[in-house]
């Protein structure tokens, strides 16, 4: 019989439904596994009490013929979603000792679908961060090694726990932030699939903000399937969030039909960028190459404003960052450092409790928005950022969804590009443009580096289109039949 931690949501739904096993039974087997994978420090707080009672109302539930969508299975929460009563951080000093009294949306609704809580997920602090080593609780390592070589590796950021507690076999599937590719880059890193679904698909309210217009929420999983399951889950309309938009949840599952002939594939030819290894290069063409093997049309594309995609990101985020945190002053919540006067208390409680990453965007975001710079720099991104999302209109008038590279390279080292923030930016190049523009992104583990690491391939779709995109996805992924997993 499979490990019990090696099986896939939709694998491990349907030993539940014949009995096969408990969901209690199918807890304590992961909760095991975390406590045996501790070195990698994917989680920041564990609650395997709160999982084992979660896990026998589940039992009771099916034994009542009232099982829901996800019932029993154990996840991973990102600790940038608030959950009632359970320690709250954002990878972040500053909220230390922070247990909210309400619960996010997103984890609401898992919790309805039936879904076990196994504790909440490292992250870079604030969710600021391509490695996850900005975390004031530890980095995370990535369970994959390189081949003959003991270095540590980075599981990618933000979501970096996330990630390595699914690629671990620590969490059966995990929730996941992606502001410029959080969901991504990780998953890429790691070999899972991770999808950012449209903005306003998945509710932000309870999560913590990084930057509003950017963040939303999504699974991170080891299948396509196990993602379209997920994310039809999380998903839904609330009042409680102004962008949450009013309309149905499509049965996500349902859509993965296996069938994408005629379906027309963009390349975008500005995708090519200089320091994108050959091997990236070489899989990208491979995995046009398997979709038109399943029928699909490559069509070559153009989003001419690529190329200023990063530096908008990179004064947009910031400027909401800055904004967003300035509710953190050790008054309310979290951190508070004594001092003789109200000012001096909120420039040490500050001071001491943001990572030099946070107070690096905090600094970028107030510069950009001050007197004299804010037409310069915020409102000319603003500009940048509508016509990079009418690329991205007038390409989908030719294609269906779009193919590119999910990271420029592997997973590298703790440390390799720690001492320049702009090398650690570049990750980023091929995700940010769909936050951007507001669109769904799904990264597929496609193959294996010569160095024996994870490749990522990424669609992109159309705004609130997620079926098709996981139709190709799943696609993509039986091509690719990518069966590799970390020796840890």
């Amino acid at each position: 019989m499979t490990k019990l931690t090696d099986l896939t949501v939709a694998g491990a739904l349907d030993g539940l439904a014949k009995g096969s096993f408990s969901a209690r039974e199918l807890t304590q087997a992961h909760l095991a596994a975390m406590a045996a994978a501790r070195h990698l420090n994917a989680y920041i707080t564990e609650t395997p009490e709160k999982a084992l009672s979660m896990a026998e109302a589940s039992d009771q539930r099916r034994r009542a013929g009232k099982a829901g969508a996800m019932d029993g299975i154990p996840l991973a929460i990102k600790d940038l979603f608030c959950t009632d009563g359970v320690l709250t951080t954002a990878g972040s000093h500053i909220l230390d000792g922070f247990k909210p009294t309400y619960e996010s949306t997103v984890s609401t609704n898992l919790w309805k679908a039936g879904a076990v809580m196994l504790g909440k997920a490292n992250l870079d602090e604030f969710a600021m961060g391509s490695s996850n080593m900005t975390s004031y609780h530890g980095h995370v390592a990535n369970p994959w090694k390189r081949k003959g070589d003991p270095s540590v590796l980075v599981p990618g950021g933000s979501s970096g726990g996330s990630a390595a507690s699914v690629a671990a076999r620590i969490a059966m599937a995990a929730t996941g932030t992606d502001t410029g590719g959080s969901i991504r880059q990780p998953a890429a890193f790691c070999g899972i699939v991770g999808i950012k679904p449209t903005y306003g698909r998945c509710s932000r309210w309870g999560i913590v903000a990084f930057a509003s217009s950017l963040d939303q929420a999504g699974p991170m999983t080891r299948s396509v399937e196990d993602a379209a399951i997920m994310l039809g889950a999380m998903a839904g309309y609330d009042p409680k969030d102004s962008t949450s938009v009013d309309m149905p949840v499509p049965d996500f599952r349902a859509a993965l039909t296996g069938d994408i002939r005629g379906m027309k594939i963009g390349i975008p030819k500005e995708y090519r960028v200089d320091g994108m290894s050959a091997e990236i290069e070489k899989l990208w063409a491979q995995g046009a190459d398997w979709l038109k093997a399943a029928g699909a049309i490559p069509v070559e594309i153009s989003l001419p404003h690529t190329k200023y995609a990063l530096p908008t990101y990179y004064i947009i985020a910031p400027a909401e960052a800055s904004s967003n945190l300035a509710r953190y002053d050790g008054v309310r919540f979290g951190l508070r450092v004594p001092a003789d006067t109200l000012d001096e208390m909120y420039e040490l409680t500050r001071a001491a409790g943001f990572g030099a990453e946070v107070k690096r965007r905090i600094l970028i975001g107030t510069y950009v928005l001050s007197a004299g710079y804010y037409d310069a720099y915020y409102l000319r991104a603003q500009r940048l950022r509508s016509l990079i999302a009418r690329d991205f209109t007038e390409a989908f008038k030719q294609v269906d969804v779009i193919l590119t590279p999910a990271t420029p390279t592997a997973a590298f080292a703790e440390g390799e590009n720690s001492d320049d923030p702009v090398a650690m930016y570049l990750n980023d190049v091929f995700t940010v443009t769909v936050n951007l523009a507001g669109l769904p992104g799904i990264s597929v583990p496609a193959a294996l580096s010569a160095e024996g690491l994870p490749l990522g391939l990424q669609l992109i779709g159309k705004a609130f289109d997620e079926a098709t995109l996981l139709k190709a996805g799943q696609m993509l992924e039986k091509a690719a039949n990518f069966t590799a997993r970390p020796g840890m």
